[in-house]
């Protein structure tokens, strides 16, 4: 098996003299979730367009599951799904009919039509709703069901194009476990999303997109890690020992009040333990130990100038 689902180059694509893609460069592996992290109007959308087929680019090469973007359309096609940002269910058809129809049209019929899916009807625990009109789901429902249509081919690799916009926070965290499912069997998944918490909670690894170029990518310690900000926050049982640890670790600032020492840090394993070496060498230790760490949001703010994204609805 090939261990890149995803890998592009210099991908370009503008309208008239707005440029929406400078140039990016992405690399998605097989069995990952990889994320385009970015507010609305940086590019997610139309790097999602381009690399499922639906938009051509101005410039640059892609391979999608081991196909050429541009000489192997249809076999990139036959590999992978895509649900956009809104649902693309049918609300005069039944959750069932939904799924039938796209059976049907990849030509799916028989049992192994009605074996599709009952499987996703089952998967998706949409049984109890199956027969009733997509018109009456609820947002998280109807979100469902679109992933479910889009598997009925088992495809590949997955595009979400931010999937779970508007969802209330237990559909979110309903849909998240299914996405985990997904690449628990395999499938990769390309997830664009305005919303920090969720590159957070699922991504692999994050690229963060701004104004048409990726402006960093890696993991969301890694991303964390380059922002000022990491500390180490030392509580201790007395005044005396607090003074002594302030005394021996260069740039803590302690506070008298709560007996606790706020070290500067990176939050890696490394310098933890070096701290804490360093405490015991002069017979120190502390009562409570905790590691702070910039947030994606900081992240996001520190590369770009400005803040991102979306809160989760509360």
């Amino acid at each position: 098996m090939n261990s890149t689902a995803i890998a592009a180059s210099g991908l370009r694509k503008a309208y008239g003299d707005k440029t929406i893609l400078d140039g990016i460069d992405i690399t998605v592996g097989t069995g990952t979730i990889f994320s385009l992290l970015g507010p609305n109007g940086a590019g997610k959308t139309t790097t999602v367009n381009v690399l499922t087929t639906l938009l051509k680019a101005d410039g640059g090469t892609a391979r999608v599951a081991g196909h050429d973007l541009v000489t192997e359309t249809e076999a990139v096609r036959k590999a992978i799904g895509v649900t956009g940002q809104f649902a693309a269910v049918d609300d005069l058809l039944t959750g069932e009919e939904n799924l039938k129809l796209m059976a049907d049209l990849h030509r799916l019929r028989g049992k192994a039509g009605k074996r599709v899916v009952t499987e996703l009807l089952e998967r998706f625990d949409l049984v109890e709703s199956a027969r009733k009109p997509a018109a009456s789901y609820s947002g998280g429902m109807r979100r469902k069901l679109d992933l479910a249509m889009t598997l009925v081919t088992k495809p590949e690799i997955v595009f979400l194009d931010e999937p779970t916009t508007g969802l209330d926070p237990r559909s979110r965290r309903t849909m998240w476990e299914i996405v985990r499912e997904l690449t628990a069997d395999g499938v990769t998944i390309f997830l664009t999303t305005q919303y920090l918490e969720e590159a957070d909670q699922l991504a692999d690894r994050i690229a963060v997109l701004d104004q048409g170029r990726i402006v960093a990518e890696g993991t969301a310690d890694e991303l964390k890690r380059r922002v000022p900000g990491s500390h180490v926050q030392l509580r201790f049982t007395d005044a005396t020992e607090l003074a002594a640890a302030a005394r021996i670790l260069p740039g803590a600032t302690p506070d008298d009040e709560t007996l606790a020492l706020r070290v500067p840090g990176d939050g890696s394993s490394k310098s933890l333990r070096a701290l804490l070496d360093r405490l015991a060498a002069h017979s120190l230790e502390a009562d409570q130990v905790s590691i702070h760490t910039p947030d994606l949001d900081d992240v996001f703010l520190a590369l770009t100038g400005h803040a991102t994204t979306e809160a989760e609805p509360r």
